[in-house]
């Protein structure tokens, strides 16, 4: 299972400054790491490399360790047999096509190479999580804000938060193909022209529900494309049994569901092409009153957020 931070929330192991200035990254009483203070200690080494990274400044080398890569390849080495029974087309040729390394832990930069000659995408290192306007937003300079940090090795198919297993296994594979990386910067653009809470946290979910959650019917099977799924591999053990329903944006951005649980209902393309023509259509129009149009909430003007 991986349990991901709520697309509307206030974030997941948040990180902080300590008074002496180092910084601490705050792991919850459930975390698998939370009593090793050595993985605690490695957490926040690595934070502190890209805390105050600045977008197109080199980035920063991460040493992993042996203990580290081992984590990588064990999720490699069971996910990549479940994305042949579980993964999209579109997904499977963009893992052909980066074929990012199983043997070891890549760099930030090696994924970065790996993209360059498909869609132009590039990752950025962030310390935790980026708030959401920064986060899409990043989109548009064809960038993709990624932690460098990876899962506890006791429990190597689990995490109780996005890690670098989530960002490259899951969302690079998705960005190698064109037509997913073009629907990203039409995020970017969404976000560029809105302003209110209420707008930023439904595009979230619909965000939520589709490139991340999305499943898309191939051939008559139910198939998935959302990186959320496809770098878990509990939910891809349990995806087929949700309540499948057509997509409906409506019902995206007005969800209440619990994140520390497998998704019970889940939106369906009739492909992918579908998915990307009904979801950068709807984009194309979306504005600060369309939540309250599709029955949201209203809320005030969104807080500026940097990364």
């Amino acid at each position: 299972m991986i349990s991901m931070v709520n697309p509307g929330g206030d974030g997941y192991s948040p990180v902080s400054r300590t008074n002496e200035g180092g910084i601490d990254v705050q792991l919850s009483a459930d975390h698998p790491g939370v009593a090793d203070p050595d993985y605690r200690a490695r957490r926040n080494a690595i934070a502190a490399l890209s805390v105050d990274h600045v977008p197109g400044e080199p980035v920063p080398f991460v040493d992993y360790t042996e203990v580290e890569h081992e984590t990588w390849r064990t999720v490699c080495r069971e996910l990549r047999p479940a994305w042949r029974a579980h993964a999209a087309r579109s997904f499977l040729d963009g893992a052909e096509a980066l074929a990012l390394p199983v043997d070891h832990l890549p760099q930030l930069d090696e994924v970065t190479d790996r993209l360059r000659s498909t869609t132009g995408f590039r990752y950025q290192p962030v310390a935790g999580l980026a708030p959401l306007r920064a986060f899409y937003g990043s989109f548009a300079d064809d960038t993709f804000f990624s932690t460098q940090y990876i899962r506890h090795h006791s429990v190597p198919l689990y995490t109780p938060e996005p890690d670098i297993c989530h960002e490259v296994l899951g969302h690079a594979n998705q960005l190698a193909d064109p037509r997913f990386a073009e629907l990203y910067r039409r995020v970017a653009a969404t976000v560029g022209r809105i302003e209110t809470t209420a707008a930023l946290g439904f595009l979230s979910k619909v965000f939520w529900f589709t490139v991340e959650f999305g499943v898309v019917w191939e051939d008559g099977d139910l198939r998935t494309y959302g990186a959320g799924l496809l770098s878990s591999f509990g939910e891809l053990d349990a995806y087929r049994g949700a309540d499948i329903r057509d997509l409906d944006f409506a019902a995206m951005g007005t969800a209440d569901y619990d994140i520390t649980h497998y998704q019970p209902v889940l939106f369906a393309a009739h492909s992918i092409d579908d998915v990307i023509e009904r979801t950068s259509a709807f984009l194309d129009i979306y504005d600060d009153d369309t939540p309250a149009r599709l029955g949201a909430p209203v809320a005030g003007p969104a807080p500026v957020a940097t990364a």
